[in-house]
Parts: structure tokens; sequence; C-alpha cells
């Protein structure tokens, strides 16, 4: 009898993850509509980190807080289970990354300095497949480099809004003091500086020069993506890889031969 029931519990248990499975991975139609609300839901958790700091002393904030933690534990939990070899599954730094953001939101009394890393997870979002294959399945596969750099800047804006309104801005609680640092941050960035915003001392000096060089950074990336993407979208004939380097003559995964037009014969 119990081995019976054993052998019922993994059967039950191998069904459940090759069901996580269909729904993470799979293209069918109810896999793309639970994707969707995968994304939906990680659209509105990010909005309620970038909207962190604003609302941080209201009274239900650790409601939310907590909430969102369940949130993301069950997500976390459903795509552990969903992978096939789950110890890869671990050692990916989107992954690392949610679970220290799962970390900040167990423990926000003891990590609020670490919260403005939970924008992060934009980042881990768009690393992965479900905001790309909406583009893929309407033939605009081409806009994800493009998408996928400014989604770099956005997340790069926010944490290091989010990191010097902690460390800078945190006597001007709410809307007023995280605008400030935002300005700051944009101001920074684009190299603007109009100097009417200025960190003080030694590390607020640091502070604007590691800004202005991962800012601008960036900003070459999103630059590169728009006009001289990495990749070109080309798909083959045969196997219908679309991304190929701009100078290849054969596709990387079959080998048929390639005619990818360039600004001379397109």
């Amino acid at each position: 009898m119990q081995s019976n029931s054993k052998s019922a519990m993994d059967g039950g248990f191998a069904r459940l993850r090759r069901h996580l499975h269909f729904l993470y991975h799979s293209r069918a139609r109810p896999a793309r509509l639970f994707q969707t609300c995968v994304v939906t839901i990680d659209l509105l958790i990010i909005a309620f980190f970038i909207a962190t700091p604003m609302i941080r002393d209201a009274s239900a904030f650790l409601w939310y807080d907590y909430a969102i933690a369940i949130v993301l534990a069950v997500d976390l939990t459903c795509r552990g289970l969903a992978e096939t070899d789950l110890k890869r599954w671990l050692r990916q730094p989107t992954v690392i990354v949610d679970i220290f953001i799962l970390i900040t939101l167990l423990f926000p009394a003891y990590l609020a300095n670490l919260g403005f890393l939970r924008i992060l997870r934009l980042w881990s979002l768009s690393r992965s497949g479900f905001l790309w294959r909406p583009l893929s399945k309407r033939q605009l596969a081409r806009w994800q480099q493009p998408v996928q750099a400014v989604l770099n800047l956005v997340t790069f804006l926010f944490v290091a809004t989010g990191f010097i309104y902690t460390f800078f801005f945190r006597f001007s609680p709410g809307f007023a003091g995280y605008i400030d640092a935002l300005y700051f941050t944009v101001a920074t960035v684009t190299t603007t500086g109009f100097g009417d915003i200025t960190l003080p001392g030694p590390w607020g000096k640091l502070t604007a020069i590691v800004t202005m060089i991962c800012g601008i950074s960036l900003f070459v990336r999103l630059a590169q993506s728009i006009f001289r993407p990495n990749k070109v979208y080309f798909p083959c004939p045969r196997c219908a890889l679309q991304m190929h380097d701009p100078d290849a003559v054969h596709c990387k995964a079959c080998g048929e031969i390639l005619a990818i037009p360039d600004d001379g014969n397109s």
C-alpha cells in the first residue's frame, strides 16, 4: 500500500512538472495566455518597486511587500519545477537576482537600504523569453535588441535613482525627494550638468562619476542596437533561424547560404 501511494505521489509530481513546463515554455495558445498573465503581473510588481520609496511610510506597505514576496516565491518555485536541470537553472544570473529580490521582500526592515536593487527584476524579465515570443509571433523579432537596450537603460536609471535617493535624499522623503533623485540621475547620465542639484562629499562625486560612465555606456549600446545592431533580422530559408551576424555568409545553425542585404544592396 505504501509503495502504491508513493508511486502515485511520484506520478502526480511528474505530471505537475510537465504541466508547469508546458505553461512556462510552450507556444500553444493556453501557455501564451498564461505567459501574458505572468508578464502583466511582473510589470505591476516592477511598478510597485519603482514607487516603493514614495509609499514606504504607508501603513499598508508591509502588507503589499509580503503579498508580492508570496507571488514571487510561488513564481520562482513553479519556474524551478518547470526546469529539467534545476542546478543549471539556479546558477543563472537572472535567477540569482530574483532570489535576492525575494530576500529583500522577506526582510524589508533589515534590507531597506538595498530595496532599490529590486528594480533589477525588470532586467531579469528582459532576459527571459516571455517578452520576446510575442514579437517573434508578429514578425517583429528585429526589434528585440533595441527594446532590450531600452529596458537595460531604464533599469539602470531607476536602480541609480533608488541608490541616490536611499543614500543622499533620505531626509527628503516622499515624492519630491524621489523626483530630485531621478532628476539628478537623468541630468548626470545625459551629461547635461545643470548643477542645481549636486551630491555632497567625496562619495557624492564618486557616485556621479560611476553614474556618468555607466549611463554613457548604455546610451552607446542603445545607439548601436538601433543603427548598427550586433545581429540582423534575416530568417534562414531552411531552418528559420532569425538572427544572424551582419556579414554572415552561411547560417550558423544549418549551413544554408544566406544573402543578407547590406547598406549597399538593400
